[in-house]
């Protein structure tokens, strides 16, 4: 009787103590940097991506997230999707909006959709004109849209953004991506250009990579939920397990793929050894074979 009372007090106790943890990492963002060396371009840049915000704000008007970035000084800010929470019972902009206002008081702002934006857009029978309200938030604050669409960034980057269908965002077993999806909606890589594409689910690397991708940046995994050392990421938001891509940075024949951890979360409230991420990354033109390392993160936030 007296060993079941204290498994019980030590069970409770182990859940309160991973109740307060996640809380404190829920509000304290990380600044994490990436250096990409490649022979693309002419002149060092600095960008910023973030993603998966799901309508959280670090002070107010999310002045911590915003003086973050200042102090990063980039030419550019990257927004991989799904700033806000689309669900039937919670659907808003005003985060969104007080975020993407800021942002483009520091630099040149380029958006690419997330399954919660591809949501509000399909289902306007739930949503009403939420999607025609966002766009009109994007065309004031002078953000960049690319919704399966392309830009140049002077005369050696090419940003694109990917809408990526439901088939892949399924649960358990999601769609195949090939390369020939991608030149459906976003036509051939600019080649002699770094090509930076927004997409939003890191599953399909390899089908990134075959279009021509130099840098992907995705998010939507939230970085598992829980992380283990050793281990990684513990659950996706489309219910798998221990997924190695679920963060960080990957590297295959030159081509790059950076997974965010994202800032917020909504259905599954949890952040375990997992904080919210800005991601930073360093380009640096160079000769030969490009290439990525890490460098030390910096904790931004207070309870």
């Amino acid at each position: 009787m007296r060993q079941g009372l204290w498994l019980a007090a030590a069970l409770t106790a182990g859940a309160a103590g991973g109740l307060l943890r996640s809380r404190y990492e829920r509000e304290h963002f990380v600044v994490e940097e990436t250096i990409i060396s490649t022979d693309k371009i002419r002149r060092p840049r600095t960008l910023v991506f973030l993603t998966d915000l799901h309508d959280k704000e670090f002070g107010e008007g999310n002045n911590g997230l915003l003086n973050a970035i200042k102090e990063i000084q980039p030419d550019f800010v990257l927004i991989g999707g799904d700033t806000m929470v689309v669900k039937p019972d919670k659907a808003r902009l005003e985060v969104t909006e007080r975020l993407l206002k800021g942002l483009c008081q520091i630099c040149p702002v380029y958006y690419g959709n997330g399954n919660h934006e591809q949501r509000m857009k399909q289902e306007r029978k739930v949503y009403g004109d939420l999607y025609d309200q966002f766009r009109k938030i994007l065309e004031q604050w002078g953000v960049v849209y690319l919704s399966d669409k392309s830009v140049d960034v002077e005369e050696d980057i090419r940003i694109s953004g990917l809408n990526i269908s439901k088939t892949y965002y399924r649960d358990w077993v999601p769609g195949k991506m090939t390369k020939e999806y991608i030149q459906q909606h976003l036509g051939e890589a600019v080649r002699e250009r770094f090509q930076i594409l927004l997409a939003h689910s890191p599953l399909f690397f390899d089908a990134y990579g075959e279009w021509g991708a130099d840098l992907t940046l995705s998010g939507h995994f939230h970085g598992g939920t829980i992380r283990i050392p050793l281990l990684g990421g513990v659950m996706t938001p489309q219910y798998q397990f221990f997924l190695p891509c679920c963060a960080g940075t990957f590297e295959k024949d030159r081509q790059h793929l950076i997974v965010g951890r994202g800032l917020g979360t909504h259905s599954i409230n949890i952040r375990i050894y997992n904080k919210p991420q800005v991601v930073a990354v360093r380009l640096t033109p160079a000769f030969g074979n490009g290439s990525s390392q890490g460098k030390e993160s910096i904790t931004y936030g207070s309870l």
